[in-house]
């Protein structure tokens, strides 16, 4: 990352008072959103209700999430859709919100429809939701209330450190640091194996019928669990630092020092340079697939920068990896076990693109390019991958058109939703009701999007204090975007780019605004820092 141009502003007491956080936006309005809600709600075959119906979509999205603008029409409406459909899975029930996978009742979900798998993915993408009960609540049940969050791979301490750092408020985050730590306790238990890592069975990490798993029941020590694991014991040191307990901080640091080392040693495959399984029978080797999974150790920064693990990323964009059309692919296309099948079981990971494993690949890819200094990724290779994940959020109808979508596994090449196809012909040529019917991947809320163009592509990046933006928008790509109420440590932020500065005319290049008042800026795309006092 080049710094030579870094602008940093120290706000100090006595220079300005941005008052407490309020709903306020500095540079769009909502006309915009309402356009897109109003088309969204009149293409919406179906109008399941949970906690939000469509009619009042319009109006909570205006209260609740960050406007959007940039050139790119595609991306904008995409922003703008996934809030829509997020927004539909928001549950009230009577042990307070939860956020579900599915709109309807699956078999294999546990308490009021909720299912571990996603759930981290809903606090990446849920935490810039200016509302805080629907996560404070959301979090409490998963411990409290009846929630079940080992049935699936679920990183649930990080997903509560990172919540807390995007408020600049750690109550909760302490207030259940005791059942975070008998969580992973518990993961221990089940899950550790007398070598150090942890094993998962590929289905308990979604991702069923991998290649990865062919041959060994589905169970290995996966880069997935492991790397969750080491991210949520690097989470519960700095939640427990936070309420003071420096004993139990240095314990958990210890074992995501460990964790880290037996990643780097154990499944790091240093001929296919990549993160792999291992199965777990004594005197296994990795797997000889690369599958996309393998870049969940960037995720959590695990890997080392300077050491040369950065070139597993060059597969990202190869043709014979996992670039596709509608891609990415879950599983290295040169591989002769890889296939896209219409046959068996309708989510099948040997294959077909997998919008959960899309969005850990890209923000992990985000922290690749914010984090390091390498040649194997560029800011060029993360906004066409954004762009292609983009594209794949489309149904095409029968009359040849098509409208936003969002669903659960892709045909790469086509970009047909697989399960969708299997399902709505399964029982002679009807919808298979008893795997969840039309309404089964409609509106699947099992990957992030939202959270990608704020802490990726446009750069917010959640500090403990201040403020960091670092936008992965390539230069000379867009002549302006802005991000505007976005809700941080107290603050609503506007986050803008102004080429010539005759498109906000509120000064070209690149500004950061806290409350309206203008904190940072640059006139070019770049690094930018500021320190925030908390508000009065």
């Amino acid at each position: 990352m080049n710094r030579q141009l870094v602008c940093i502003f120290t706000l100090l007491s006595c220079a300005l008072s941005l008052g407490a956080a309020t709903a306020s936006r500095t540079i769009l309005n909502t006309d915009r959103l309402q356009g897109y809600v109003e088309t969204f709600n009149r293409n919406d075959h179906t109008h399941f209700g949970q906690a939000i119906s469509n009619e009042a979509a319009a109006d909570w999205m205006a209260k609740n999430v960050p406007l959007f603008e940039c050139p790119d029409k595609e991306i904008e409406e995409i922003y703008h859709f996934r809030w829509w459909s997020f927004r539909k899975h928001i549950k009230q029930t009577a042990d307070g919100f939860v956020i579900t996978e599915f709109l309807p009742q699956v078999s294999w979900s546990g308490k009021h429809n909720t299912i571990s798998c996603p759930a981290g993915h809903h606090f990446r993408e849920g935490r810039w939701i200016r509302d805080p009960r629907y996560l404070n609540d959301y979090a409490a049940f998963w411990f409290r209330k009846g929630g079940s969050p080992r049935s699936y791979s679920f990183w649930a301490a990080d997903s509560m450190l990172q919540r807390a750092i995007t408020l600049g408020n750690f109550d909760q985050a302490i207030d259940l640091l005791p059942d975070l730590v008998s969580n992973y306790q518990e993961w221990e238990k089940a899950r550790l194996e007398a070598d150090g890592l942890f094993w998962q069975i590929d289905d308990r990490d979604g991702m069923e019928l991998s290649i990865g798993g062919r041959g060994h029941r589905g169970e290995g020590k996966r880069p997935t669990i492991n790397s969750y694991m080491f991210g949520d014991a690097s989470a519960i040191a700095v939640i427990a630092a936070k309420a003071g307990n420096l004993e139990l901080a240095k314990v958990y640091e210890d074992k995501a020092a460990k964790l880290r080392r037996l990643i780097l040693e154990k499944l790091w495959d240093d001929q296919a340079k990549f993160f792999k399984v291992l199965p777990r029978a004594e005197g296994s080797k990795v797997v000889d697939v690369r599958e996309l999974h393998g870049f969940t150790p960037w995720y959590f920064s695990i890997p080392p920068q300077g050491k040369g693990y950065e070139v597993a990323w060059r597969q990202l964009m190869d043709p014979k990896g996992f670039q596709a059309p509608y891609g990415p692919t879950t599983t290295e296309q040169r591989h002769p076990g890889f296939a896209i099948s219409y046959q068996g079981h309708e989510c099948q990971w040997n294959g077909p693109s997998w919008p959960f494993a899309t969005s850990i690949a890209l923000t992990a890819m985000a922290n690749v390019l914010n984090e390091s200094t390498q040649k194997s990724i560029t800011q060029r290779d993360y906004f066409e991958t954004l762009n292609t994940y983009t594209k794949s959020h489309r149904l095409k109808l029968e009359d040849g058109s098509s409208v936003p979508w969002i669903d659960e596994n892709l045909n790469p090449e086509t970009g047909d939703w697989i399960a969708r196809t299997r399902l709505k012909s399964w029982k002679e040529g009807n919808w298979y009701v008893g795997k969840g019917g039309v309404e089964r991947g409609k509106d699947y809320n099992h990957s992030t999007y939202c959270d990608l163009i704020i802490t990726g592509l446009i750069g917010l990046r959640p500090q403990i204090d201040g403020v960091v933006v670092n936008p992965l928008v390539p230069k000379n790509t867009w002549d302006y975007f802005c991000l505007d109420g976005i809700p941080y440590h107290g603050y609503d932020l506007t986050i803008f780019y102004d080429k010539t500065g005759k498109h906000y005319n509120k000064g070209r290049g690149l500004h950061i605004l806290a409350n309206g008042k203008k904190i940072a800026s640059r006139e070019n795309l770049g690094f930018l820092q500021v320190q925030l006092i908390p508000p009065r």
